[in-house]
């Protein structure tokens, strides 16, 4: 006999040799021994049928309460109960739509303070890479067209380098907005969760104190990858020949996959930083945890993220670089003419103003998606949902204790 107690489904039946342990009804006094001791006259068995479609039967009254609570539509049923949603995203393991929908949502809901924060570290980036991009930029790598192969392919690593190390200053500048952008807006996004307003004096207050570990950790990433690059494709670039041009391209692969690896195992080492106030070893740490084991799914989101802001961009940016060439004619008789283009200082605003206006779209997109993931996270290893649902007040999940209103806590 099965000892386990539980719920017996209808119409089961024991198992061969087994008694059901199902009561019986004791058998009536005036039994005289038949073999049955039931009635002859029973009601129908009976039946499990689906509801009707609305209009093809006669209604059946339903609970008001079933035993999961009200349904995902909104009125009565059997379905579980909704998740909890006192803010920009239901409280429950998000999917990517609704981490992307509370990205856009948090910034319908504080417009002000993100477009405050955001233009302001978009116009600041923009400046800086104006300035580097006009007076430090160094001259690209000529190619000779009538050199020979060997001499062809090692132009074309040492034009590639030269590219490299001429971007790697502007990457650092997007780097440093994105995630001085990410940590000043986790506050405001931590807020949109539990549907409490904030405002910019506010976010910057709680804010504030984590900015030397922010930094610490804003320069040490760029660095690690730095650093991981320089390793792989040195030796190629001390050889100088046809061989050491194949060994930096081969060596420069396998550290851009590294790097990526290492990116998304840390890309939630910011926001762990700013809410959880850890160390910038330990957000790292943190941040690796919370990665394992969905590593392929966070690095598709961030890169449908990193897709989408870059649509964004490329729509802004056409329009804004058909008027900057125009308004500077001698840029554009340098494009006509294959010739490296000087551009003078009107395209170069042109160009920072439409800059600007992508960034503060995309900036606020990036923060979220990195900061909801990080929510996501927590919320399927460790029920960060229950946590969020007591500090947002909601009804049937109790009190939250003193000092844990944010989702770092």
């Amino acid at each position: 006999m099965n000892d386990t107690p539980g719920w017996a489904s209808p119409g089961s039946a024991p198992s061969d040799g087994q008694d059901s342990g199902v009561p019986r009804p004791a058998a009536p006094a005036d039994d005289t021994g038949s073999s049955s001791k039931w009635s002859a006259a029973q009601p129908p068995a009976g039946q499990w049928s689906p509801p009707s479609a609305p209009g093809t039967g006669p209604a059946i009254p339903r609970p008001t309460q079933g035993w999961g609570g009200p349904s995902q539509g909104g009125g009565p049923g059997w379905g579980p109960p909704p998740a909890a949603k006192p803010g920009v995203i239901p409280l429950r393991p998000l999917g990517v739509g609704e981490i992307l929908d509370g990205a856009v949502s948090t910034m319908r809901t504080h417009w002000r303070v993100v477009l405050s924060v955001t233009l302001a570290v978009a116009v600041v980036s923009q400046i800086a890479d104006i300035l580097f991009r006009r007076y430090l930029l160094p001259e690209p790598v000529e190619l000779d067209p009538n050199a020979s192969p060997s001499e062809l392919l090692s132009q074309t690593a040492d034009s590639l380098s030269s590219t490299l190390v001429s971007e790697i200053p502007s990457l650092a500048i997007l780097v440093i907005g994105t995630l001085f952008t990410t940590a000043v807006l986790t506050v405001v996004i931590s807020r949109s969760v539990l549907g409490r307003p904030v405002t910019l004096s506010e976010a910057w207050n709680e804010a504030r104190p984590r900015l030397p570990q922010l930094l610490g950790l804003t320069l040490l990433l760029p660095l690690m990858s730095a650093a991981i690059m320089t390793v792989a494709i040195l030796p190629g670039l001390l050889m100088g020949s046809a061989g050491g041009a194949a060994l930096t391209a081969l060596g420069g692969m396998a550290a851009l996959a590294v790097v990526v690896w290492l990116m998304v195992r840390f890309s939630l080492a910011s926001p762990a930083l700013m809410l959880e106030r850890q160390s910038v070893l330990s957000a790292m740490r943190r941040s690796a945890k919370l990665v394992t084991g969905a590593w392929w799914r966070t690095f598709g989101v961030l890169l449908l993220t990193l897709l989408i802001s870059f649509l964004i961009s490329l729509i802004i940016a056409i329009p804004v670089f058909i008027i900057a060439t125009a308004v500077d004619s001698a840029g554009l008789a340098g494009l006509y003419s294959g010739s490296s283009p000087d551009y003078s200082w009107p395209y170069l605003i042109v160009t920072g103003i439409g800059s600007v206006i992508a960034s503060t779209i995309t900036y606020p997109i990036s923060a979220g998606v990195t900061v909801l993931l990080y929510v996501d996270q927590r919320i399927r290893r460790e029920a960060l949902d229950l946590e969020l649902a007591r500090a947002a007040g909601v009804a049937g999940y109790g009190t939250q204790p003193p000092g844990h209103g944010s989702p770092g806590n």
